[in-house]
């Protein structure tokens, strides 16, 4: 897919022919300092975002240094093969884990930037070790074909005001889910009347898959994930996996109604956080990292309520302190049980629900919206690039 008015071949080649390599390095504790006049210094993953790069400031003049522009890769650990480009200041310095790529042409930067999103995948498949990682030579062995300059920056133009677009709908998902998460705290600590009740008071929990190895999944019967749990306030139907089950084994079953939550992680943050099951598959199961309340008496709860009552502030803080650990932490699903909370009525989670409900219904749109134009972003990313 070309625009009408190009025709030339493109130049095919290695990326090292058009790109400089800038490596990071870490810091010692005594070269961060809190003033703001010197290098800004971007530590991983989660500094690269399109916004608000999170930035330590340190005292010393380094030796190799970022620009404005520059194409920032995370070429190490969870978040390899990420990338941004730096926007939001002049120079910085980066850690270990990220890469800097300048082109030789600086003119042809976006250009590069958007073809390396497009060989993403590749590079990802060239990550080794027990922590992932991207070397040098992986990098610059890379393949690419380059088009006239002209031609180059009218590819860049498009495929920027569509991610420009994606960064926009991005932002519109956040301020929906900061605005039910404020009402969902607002409406159920108000001072509506409260009864105290623990999950033992009207419901009976269950534990995940146990006895299964790595050659049980796959195939058979569908199950839900841990980060289906962990992600959701309602699970997603559409993203489940699938493991291999026995006619004589016994594993428990997930129940329309059901609250899940996750039992263990590596940080205590994660432990407790849940979803509530509303779908009508059956039979479904249950990962072994989390655990499930079937809902027993109704006359006390309703079920679909659960799904943003257990993400308010209140119950996120209560339950922090029953995950317990050094490395891994796990929840205290005994103590967890009969811990009491203070509930509306069931009459005012009815209310509340139908209100939290059609604000989720308009995010589950806003975030359609940005699926499809990710989609969009793809298909052209596939097309464009020879």
């Amino acid at each position: 897919m070309r625009f009408p008015e190009f025709t030339d071949k493109w130049e095919a080649g290695k990326l090292e022919e058009y790109i400089l390599l800038v490596s990071g390095q870490d810091l010692s504790s005594e070269q961060y300092t809190d003033k703001e006049d010197v290098y800004p210094y971007i530590t991983g993953a989660s500094s690269l975002n399109s916004e608000g790069i999170i930035l330590n400031r340190w005292t010393h003049t380094p030796t190799q240094i970022v620009k404005r522009g520059d194409i920032l890769l995370v070429c190490k650990g969870s978040g390899v093969g990420q990338l941004t480009v730096l926007s939001n200041v002049d120079k910085a310095h980066i850690a270990r884990q990220i890469m800097g790529i300048r082109a030789k042409n600086t003119e042809s930067q976006l250009f590069i930037y958007h073809y390396l999103s497009r060989l993403m995948t590749e590079l990802k498949k060239r990550s080794t070790g027990i922590i992932p990682g991207i070397d040098r030579k992986s990098i610059l062995s890379l393949h690419i074909s380059i088009p006239s300059l002209q031609e180059q920056q009218k590819v860049a133009e498009l495929l920027s005001l569509i991610e420009q677009r994606i960064i926009t709908q991005n932002k519109i998902i956040e301020k929906y889910e900061s605005l039910i998460q404020a009402i969902c705290d607002t409406l159920i600590e108000s001072g509506q009347p409260k009864v105290e009740l623990s999950f033992n008071d009207f419901g009976e929990p269950y534990s995940g898959l146990s006895g299964k190895s790595a050659e049980d999944f796959g195939k058979g019967w569908p199950y839900i994930t841990y980060m289906n749990v962990y992600q959701n306030q309602i699970i997603d139907i559409t993203d489940v996996g699938l493991v291999k089950i026995n006619e004589t084994e016994q594993q428990s079953v997930v129940r329309y109604g059901d609250i899940l939550f996750t039992l263990s992680s590596e940080t205590p943050d994660e432990v407790g956080m849940g979803a509530v099951y509303l779908g009508d598959i059956y039979p479904l199961y249950l990962n072994s990292f989390c655990f499930g309340v079937h809902i027993t008496d109704e006359s006390k709860i309703y079920p679909p309520f659960l799904a943003y009552y257990i993400s308010t502030k209140s119950f996120r803080k209560a339950v922090f302190p029953l995950a317990q650990g050094s490395t891994r932490f796990n929840l205290q699903k005994s103590d967890f049980m009969k811990k009491k909370f203070l509930f509306p009525t069931v009459e005012e989670q009815n209310k509340i629900y139908s209100v939290l409900k059609a604000y989720s219904d308009k995010l589950s749109i806003e975030k359609n919206i940005a699926n499809l134009l990710c989609e969009q972003k793809s298909y052209l990313l596939r097309q464009l690039f020879i």
